[in-house]
Parts: structure tokens; C-alpha cells; sequence
């Protein structure tokens, strides 16, 4: 099959790139997080996170609940710029 599946949408990583990285022996996720920019798009992760850990656990032959989910830095979900800045949206004004 020649279809790429990708594993990060965000960033565009396909599960052959997590897997040939994991081989070469990069078996956390923090270490292909910094090498593939998993969990750094838009959805922080929360897209990827699930599948590149079941794909370490695999290799590992560990557990999920073994392994680091990985560092979050927030914020780890997206939100308005205005609820920060304690600001009426134009809406409200209205």
C-alpha cells in the first residue's frame, strides 16, 4: 500500500515516520515530539498522543499506562485571545 496514513494531521507526520524513529531508538514520546513536532500543531496532541503512544507501547512491549504521555505546556487548548485579555467580544458590545 503506497496510501500515506498520517498519525499528526497538524504536522503532517505519517505512522511510518513515528515508526522508523522509534526504531532507530527515540522511545519516548517527548523525544519525537522534539524530532517530528508531534502534539506541537493546533490540536496539542490531542489528535496524535493516543496512536503514537499505542505504537511505543508496541515496540516497547510495555504498557500505555507505563509510559509518559509527554509534557503539556499551556495552553493546551485552544482559546480566545479575548478571555485572556478579560475583554468584551463584539457581540457583547452590541
Amino acid at each position: 500500500m503506497d496510501e500515506k496514513i498520517f498519525v499528526c494531521r497538524c504536522e503532517e507526520v505519517t505512522i511510518e515516520e513515528v515508526r522508523r524513529y522509534i526504531q532507530m531508538g527515540f522511545t519516548t514520546f517527548n523525544e519525537l515530539k522534539r524530532l517530528l513536532r508531534l502534539g506541537m500543531g493546533p490540536c496539542q496532541g490531542r489528535g496524535c498522543r493516543e496512536i503514537v503512544l499505542r505504537e511505543l507501547s508496541k515496540a516497547r512491549g510495555i504498557s500505555i499506562s507505563q509510559l509518559s504521555p509527554g509534557t503539556f505546556r499551556p495552553p493546551s487548548k485552544p482559546i480566545l485571545a479575548s478571555l485572556i485579555a478579560n475583554v468584551e467580544s463584539k457581540e457583547k458590545r452590541r
